[in-house]
């Protein structure tokens, strides 16, 4: 059998194409997202800035419910303040979609916080939208949008 330039076009071009496809993701990529997600979860509770610090990525964009959007700095400021605290905090009903090197986590968000030195408390009922990336062997949060119900 003759092999000319020809027998070779096609599958040049499906091995090159396999290299602009995403890599596939499996289930320890979404174990390690939803690990991620549960220690950013923690850290909220906790109010522990060493773990937000761990877990955000440089160019974080988080976005509250009434339209705030706050740099990584700042969020952390903000979260680990003193202001207030959380009573309860519940991510339910998460669903963790990986692609490639990014995951996008939905999930509904239940809490109850409380005003310091008021004691006044206040819930909240929202449904968030977190986009993770895989940065060398670890997930980042690269941002978080809200809506309220």
């Amino acid at each position: 059998m003759n092999i000319d330039r020809r027998h070779l076009v096609l599958p040049t071009l499906a091995v090159g194409l396999l290299g602009v496809l995403p890599a596939s993701a499996g289930p320890a990529d979404e174990d390690a997202v939803a690990k991620s997600v549960e220690s950013f979860r923690k850290a909220q509770i906790a109010a522990d800035a060493k773990a937000f610090d761990a877990l955000c990525a440089a160019e974080l964009s988080y976005s509250h419910s009434d339209g705030r959007v706050e740099d990584k700095a700042t969020f952390i400021a903000n979260a680990t303040s003193g202001k207030s605290k959380f009573v309860s905090l519940a991510y339910k009903d998460p669903k963790i979609h990986v692609v490639g090197n990014a995951a996008i986590v939905r999930f509904h968000w239940l809490g109850e916080s409380e005003s310091i030195p008021e004691g006044k408390k206040s819930s909240t009922n929202l449904h968030i939208l977190m986009n993770w990336q895989k940065q060398g062997a670890d997930w980042m949060l690269l941002s978080r949008a809200s809506t309220k119900l």
